[in-house]
């Protein structure tokens, strides 16, 4: 019995400790974030009212104007009309 409340209670706090960055394009049309994750880059092409997450780690994220912006995984970027916003 103590050894499975442990678990559960380990389990239920690996879970809420984990985080990611968010990103919602509330423009009508896809915009993309390029993202700097370990050394590697990719594309994040967010379609038109598209909410994703990504960066779980922390990450450097080039917003649509080119600003490059250290994120620790708990922001979210809102694009709108065509400016991006780290909150």
């Amino acid at each position: 019995m103590w050894k499975s409340l442990v678990a559960a209670v380990a389990l239920a706090a690996a879970i809420g400790s984990t985080h990611a960055a968010s990103a919602v394009n509330k423009d009508a049309e896809t915009r993309t974030l390029i993202v700097t994750e370990g050394g590697s880059k990719s594309d994040l092409a967010l379609a038109a009212g598209e909410t994703v997450e990504f960066c779980p780690n922390g990450c450097f994220v080039t917003l649509p104007n080119g600003d490059l912006e250290a994120l620790t995984g708990s922001e979210t970027v809102e694009i709108s009309g065509g400016v991006a916003r780290i909150k």
